[in-house]
């Protein structure tokens, strides 16, 4: 049997520069589909199998953020990574809140962007792989389930977490206790091609105290000077059979 090849979505409105990189994309052994709208890719999405989708921000018929705002309000998990021509580090942070899992700033190489592609594709990956033991974690009150991606708090209800959001807290669940510099969450984040100049690890953790440490317990995060970040709470794994 043959291994399965992703299928990427590349939404942007320039033809040049959505036909360029649908065309280096496709040589890195990706399929792809291209779409020049809004519109045009929410039909892709419902006629075809779509494993990431690489977003523009500015689209003719409306928003790129709105969309994948949308797209996540609906439940909808497929992968995205923005595209953006806007430099200030506040409009990638609302690339973040509104559910992006990763975000490149134009210009940029097209070997940096299939980096990203296979980083969010693995982290995906290794989630799903974890999953297929039905594995939970209890945090300091909190219940993480990697299958449906859902954290609830002590009293059952749910707290929103974006994918990224997500990814980056099963990386440090998956190392409780250990001290992991920002160019380590870069390459287990972004890949190896990540840059190290990239801020959006400090985002995440900041949002991520945000959303967990203001329900009232323990601090789960603590920043180590000139070391990085570490998760400081016990971790129980509860493995059930599938």
């Amino acid at each position: 049997m043959s291994a399965y090849t992703p299928q990427i979505l590349v939404a942007d409105d320039d033809p040049e520069i959505r036909k360029l990189l649908g065309r280096y994309i496709e040589s890195q052994s990706f399929r792809v589909l291209l779409a020049s709208s809004c519109s045009e890719l929410r039909e892709r999405i419902a006629s075809h199998k779509i494993d990431l989708v690489v977003l523009d921000v500015m689209l003719p018929d409306g928003s790129g953020l709105d969309t994948c705002r949308d797209l996540r309000s609906e439940k909808n998990p497929i992968p995205i990574i923005l595209l953006t021509a806007l430099k200030e580090d506040v409009d990638r942070i609302i690339g973040l809140e509104m559910g992006a899992d990763d975000y490149l700033g134009k210009p940029f190489n097209p070997r940096e962007l299939v980096a990203r592609i296979r980083a969010v594709l693995r982290r995906r990956s290794e989630t799903s792989e974890k999953t297929q033991n039905l594995r939970t974690y209890q945090v300091e009150g909190f219940t993480v389930d990697p299958q449906t991606r859902i954290v609830l708090n002590a009293e059952g209800n749910a707290i929103e977490l974006t994918g990224a959001e997500f990814d980056l807290l099963q990386i440090f669940l998956d190392r409780p206790g250990r001290v992991l510099s920002r160019d380590q969450l870069i390459d287990l984040t972004h890949g190896r091609d990540g840059d190290v100049f990239d801020r959006s690890i400090d985002v995440l953790i900041s949002r991520l105290r945000r959303k967990l440490d203001a329900t009232g317990t323990a601090r789960l995060f603590k920043t180590v000077r000139n070391g990085g970040y570490q998760l400081v709470v016990k971790v129980v794994v509860q493995d059930f059979p599938s």
